[in-house]
């Protein structure tokens, strides 16, 4: 058949149109998201960054080549949201995947480890199966954005802790958690200056060795340094952004208390982990009891008019860590095994607040409660809590290494949650307002009588952000890990979240509320129904195959028939 000059011009109008459809969709962007939580769809906070972008952004992802199923399920989901960061950036953004130890030598991977350390790309190990077993296996679960000359690492991981050949719920949080470590990455490269954050010292706080991973871990991203109250001016306090006082032991001066207070009225970020009992787990290691007294810091006023306060007491928790102890053996030679100690609790975290979302339980030591009181223009938040089966005892107290041995009643302990986190945002009352200035104040700090809107963070406990130090050789431990039951905790993810909402004014932190469900299948029933869906899966089809041919065929034969 010879088709119709009418016939030939249909079809190259549908060519035509198919072009021009091409064409159209190549300068517009556009995607229709079906998914219930929007997983496909970019936050607005996102597209305001990224059309603030000039330079070319290099985006090198390493996590390519034989990688676990979870990983990949990783690697997949940031592939599709670099993909949309392309389509809405205002420069061109290039994405490359690639495997850091692809094709290098086992004798040259070290050298290549660290050199990727060096840049802050930390490896991590894995485990591998197949039909040999187990292998491990060394991969980089890390991206790295380049704009211009600065560049800046991403952890993909959300979390660290968990078994090692168990990702599924890890790399879902993860996966929730893209977005905003991506767009968080790209605004500090668009800033121009780098905000300041410091830790005080001068009233017995820990020294830099227990603080060396929490100062390490803001490096990359801060100016970090430890700060003299009474040596610090009023230029020093302007430049700071974010102030923590983590477990100080001796009393503050009114001086110090004037520039902290000048601080918050200025608009200042502060961070209070306090403990106000003296009570160290290595005085009772050393003489088996010891006297948990009351420690005289003189806050007390500072926090009351700001908005809350830190009882004088400890919390006792059955959702509690572990700690070595000694036990004595007839013949035999002292051995150590790990208990309970309830005066560790682990805080359970708010999950309705951002800061502390998708995050693991917060480990804790000798920990007082928190009250929050009514101050005008003032928000308060808890944050953290403790779970419901705990007590509450007043101090001082004596404690004793053989309560390890106690069996605690259910009865005893059932309880309501206790409040140890409290957020604070709002305008605060100034604590000097008509009050004399401290001897030794020689600048015009000329205080208001109520702040800017100001941010500040309460703990009940002085120890969250400390990490652990071997006795022996002094090896610092990463934040948050338990070098005795080898477990991690999300201390080091709660110091990075308060960072980012303190210094970010754009509250990118909000990108953190975004969930993902993944629907998993049920691994138990498909393990005891395998046989039988394998079964459907390959005899359903030929059968309905078969079907549709004896239909076909006798319908065919009834209607030629006629």
């Amino acid at each position: 058949m010879v088709k119709s000059p009418k016939n030939w011009l249909n079809v190259i109008n549908f060519i035509l149109a198919i072009i021009a459809i091409n064409i159209v969709a190549q300068s517009f962007y556009t995607r229709i998201d079906f998914t219930k939580e929007k997983r496909y769809t970019l936050n607005k906070k996102t597209k305001e960054t990224l059309e603030k972008t000039k330079n070319d952004i290099i985006i090198t992802v390493f996590l390519d080549g034989e990688i676990p199923a979870a990983f990949r399920r990783l690697s997949n989901a940031t592939k599709d949201l670099l993909n949309d960061y392309k389509a809405y950036a205002n420069a061109n953004v290039k994405v490359v995947f690639a495997d850091p130890l692809k094709d290098v030598p086992a004798s040259e991977q070290n050298s290549i480890i660290e050199k990727y350390i060096g840049v802050g790309v930390k490896p991590m190990a894995v485990n591998i199966k197949n039909d040999a077993g187990l292998t491990q296996k060394i991969i980089f679960p890390m991206a790295l954005i380049q704009y211009g000359e600065k560049q800046i690492p991403i952890n993909l991981l959300q979390k660290t802790g968990g078994a090692a050949t168990d990702y599924e719920e890890n790399i879902t949080s993860s996966i929730q958690n893209l977005e905003y470590a991506f767009t968080t990455g790209i605004k500090r490269l668009l800033k121009d200056s780098t905000p300041q954050i410091g830790f005080t010292e001068g009233h017995g706080e820990p020294d830099n060795s227990y603080l060396s991973d929490a100062i390490n871990s803001l490096s990359p991203n801060y100016l970090v340094g430890r700060v003299d109250l009474n040596l610090m001016n009023k230029e020093g306090l302007d430049s700071l952004k974010v102030l923590f006082i983590v477990k100080p032991k001796k009393s503050f001066t009114e001086l110090e208390k004037y520039k902290i207070n000048y601080f918050v009225m200025k608009g200042g970020r502060l961070i209070w982990s306090i403990d106000q009992v003296n009570a160290e787990l290595d005085s009772l290691q050393n003489k088996g009891q010891m006297l948990a007294s009351n420690l005289g810091l003189n806050l007390d006023d500072m926090l009351f008019e700001y908005g809350a306060r830190i009882n004088y007491n400890l919390v006792k928790d059955l959702n509690s860590s572990l700690i070595p102890v000694a036990i004595p053996s007839a013949g035999q030679q002292t051995q150590i095994d790990m208990a309970p100690w309830l005066y560790y609790p682990i805080l359970i975290p708010d999950t309705s607040n951002s800061i502390v979302k998708n995050i693991d339980g917060i480990r804790a030591q000798f920990t007082s409660t928190v009250d929050t009181i009514g101050v005008a223009n003032v928000k308060k938040k808890i944050i953290l809590r403790t779970s419901p089966y705990n007590t509450v005892s007043e101090t001082p107290k004596m404690l004793s290494l053989q309560t390890v041995a106690e069996q605690p009643t259910q009865q005893e302990y059932t309880s309501t949650a206790k409040t140890i986190g409290v957020l604070l945002e709002g305008s605060f009352k100034s604590v000097f307002f008509n009050r004399p200035i401290p001897v030794g104040i020689t600048e015009n700090y000329n205080l208001p009588a109520n702040s800017k809107p100001a941010k500040m963070i309460i703990l009940g406990d002085g120890d969250i952000f400390i990490n652990q130090v071997s006795k022996t050789d002094g090896t610092t431990f990463p934040l948050g890990f338990d070098r005795y039951t080898q477990q991690n905790y999300g201390n080091k993810a709660l110091l990075l979240n308060i960072a980012d909402y303190f210094t970010d004014d754009d509250n990118l932190i909000a990108l953190r509320n975004k969930e993902i469900k993944v629907r998993l299948l049920d691994k138990v029933l498909l393990r005891t129904e395998k046989t039988k869906w394998q079964l459907i899966n390959a005899i359903l089809p030929l059968i309905m195959l078969i079907c549709f041919a004896t239909f076909q065929h006798y319908y065919r034969k009834y209607k030629y028939a006629k």
